[in-house]
């Protein structure tokens, strides 16, 4: 299988399915940025201690599935690939409850950084509320599984509680936010 294929030289791609769409399409968008987060997971797995690299990775497989959902315009479409199931959401819901007995309680809001993998780990949640932003527009104008808008803002507060994590393991202070600074 070729990598260039020269019929996006135009500035259009084609959907699961055949049907041709501009490349600034929020369907492509939506799955772009799914992809960006994806490939900022990779770089985060390399960073987990050894125990928590699977969750990272299963996430990861769910991302791409997640960009073949929006990449098919049809949702009547047999798709030969995962969708995003309740315990999908469920299995993130119970990793954010391991962070969140793991660390100390908050009292402040925090700036991202306090370490290098926590600070990445932060821009990877502003991808993923980027993509949150951008399925929500597009699920204002066509259909869009609602378990997936769930998980990828669940997602979101599961990278929140992995940057802090991060820091948590390395023995690095979170940075506090104080107000009129």
């Amino acid at each position: 299988m070729k990598i260039y294929t020269k019929t996006g030289d135009k500035g259009q791609t084609s959907l699961i399915g055949g049907n041709r769409v501009y490349k600034s399409d929020l369907r492509i968008e939506s799955y772009g940025t799914i992809d960006e987060l994806n490939s900022w997971l990779g770089l985060l797995v390399e960073y987990l201690p050894k125990d928590h690299k699977e969750e990272v990775k299963q996430i990861q497989q769910l991302l791409f599935a997640i960009g073949a959902m929006l990449a098919s315009k049809s949702t009547e479409q047999k798709r030969p690939f995962t969708v995003i199931q309740k315990e999908d959401v469920e299995a993130l819901e119970k990793n954010i409850d391991y962070y969140e007995n793991l660390l100390p309680s908050m009292t402040h809001f925090i700036l991202p950084g306090g370490s290098k993998a926590s600070a990445q780990t932060h821009i990877a949640r502003c991808v993923c509320r980027r993509a949150e932003r951008i399925i929500v527009q597009l699920s204002s104008l066509e259909h869009v599984d609602l378990l997936l808008l769930a998980f990828i803002n669940r997602l979101s507060d599961y990278l929140f509680c992995l940057a802090r994590a991060f820091s948590h393991w390395e023995g690095s202070e979170e940075i506090k936010w104080i107000p009129n600074k």
